[in-house]
């Protein structure tokens, strides 16, 4: 059985079809998907999405693209629906993304900040979104984010940063991107970390899977993923798929 830990599988891109991809995902041997949001809209979606069929699992929380609609009362809210719904197993999509100018870094900062208080209250996984801001989201991390578990989503750090943090418990999601031909620096973390710590995600309908690089991704093509794992780590595709569907599970206590 595979695992997408990550795939927007409420967003418009599948209104026309959504029923098919989540059939074609079964047919591919996706049993689990976790639909991460992306504002407090998305958070109720996904929600409502994950009860509406088995193997969905939903995160709550507010994109760094989306930090200047947070609202005051958007972390009570976030905090009711991870206290209350059997199926909220994670805050997130969160973090910092300093790719494109607004919204202020400052912005980004404050909501990533009670993203992180959030999970650590809690004392549930954060799934954290680190665009070209690695500096600041590790030190985020380390002022408020004693104790906190998750997973760097799409990951794109270093293996120093890698290093520090493994030290600080974190897992690693790998994607469509870990399949394209110079995508060396994702390549060899996946060959280096502990496989207990690697996730394989899809982040549909982004991020396409070279074999289908320029169409609509979605969590079928996860399989694409994990068979570029195995073959990184010669392991076969069913050890990769059930390796990273127990770190899954065992993160995301499904």
């Amino acid at each position: 059985m595979l695992f997408d830990t990550h795939c927007h599988i409420n967003d418009k891109a599948y209104d026309a079809d959504r029923r098919e991809i989540l059939t074609r995902a079964a047919e591919s041997g996706v049993g689990l998907m976790l639909c991460p949001a992306t504002d407090m809209a998305t958070s109720r979606a996904c929600i409502d999405l994950a009860h509406a069929c088995d193997g969905v699992y939903a995160a709550v929380g507010i994109h760094p693209e989306l930090a200047a609609t947070a609202t005051p009362e958007d972390a009570e809210r976030l905090r009711q629906w991870v206290r209350g719904e059997k199926k909220v197993v994670a805050i997130g999509e969160v973090g910092l993304d300093y790719h494109w100018p607004e919204p202020a870094r400052e912005i980004q900062q404050a909501v990533f900040i009670d993203m992180v208080k959030l999970a650590v209250e809690l004392d549930v996984p954060i799934i954290i979104h680190d665009r070209e801001a690695h500096g600041d989201t590790l030190d985020i991390l380390r002022q408020y984010g004693k104790g906190i578990r998750g997973v760097f989503h799409c990951y794109s750090g270093s293996l120093e940063m890698t290093a520090e943090l493994l030290r600080m418990g974190f897992s690693f999601g790998f994607d469509g991107p870990l399949t394209y031909p110079n995508s060396k620096r994702a390549r060899r973390v996946a060959e280096n970390l502990p496989l207990d710590r690697i996730l394989i995600e899809t982040d549909s309908p982004y991020l396409t899977p070279q074999a289908h690089r320029g169409q609509r991704n979605e969590p079928a093509y996860v399989r694409y993923v994990a068979e570029e794992l195995a073959a990184l780590r010669n392991i076969s595709v069913e050890e990769a798929g059930r390796i990273t569907t127990e770190n899954g599970r065992r993160l995301f206590h499904i």
